[in-house]
């Protein structure tokens, strides 16, 4: 029996100011959907579906509290079947893309990725596991 079973969230703490933008990003750029929200007007707070078990939850850094120290995630990669559509979406979006849709070959596994910034300066990975 495996005690871990997969990633039940990857959590962003981005500045107050920046929530709406981030919540755009994921869910109108990208498609994502908004499963739960909590909080008030002061602190909002939501969990967005990735689409397989697993979510991005969103939470506003508090006032007086220390950002997140960068480097605590190296990227966020989000499984999609079209890397290519991804990347067009967030660049007519205006978000810059730092690495064009390529494919690799990772040990035995083929994939096509590509990588952008999102709303809070994350690094996102949009990942086609190819058969």
């Amino acid at each position: 029996m495996h005690l871990i079973q997969g990633i039940h969230h990857v959590a962003l703490k981005p500045q107050k100011e920046q929530f709406q933008k981030v919540m755009e990003f994921y869910t109108e750029i990208l498609g994502l959907e908004v499963v739960r929200r909590w909080g008030d007007a002061q602190y909002p707070c939501a969990m967005i579906s990735t689409g397989d078990n697993s979510c991005i939850e969103v939470l506003p850094v508090l006032e007086g509290e220390a950002l997140p120290a960068e480097g605590k995630f190296a990227h966020l990669a989000l499984a999609t079947d079209d890397v290519d559509a991804c990347v067009e979406r967030v660049r007519a979006a205006g978000y810059p893309v730092t690495i064009e849709p390529k494919d690799v070959t990772l040990a035995d596994l083929s994939a096509r990725i590509a990588f952008c910034t999102g709303a809070c300066g994350e690094t996102v990975e949009f990942f086609c596991e190819k058969a």
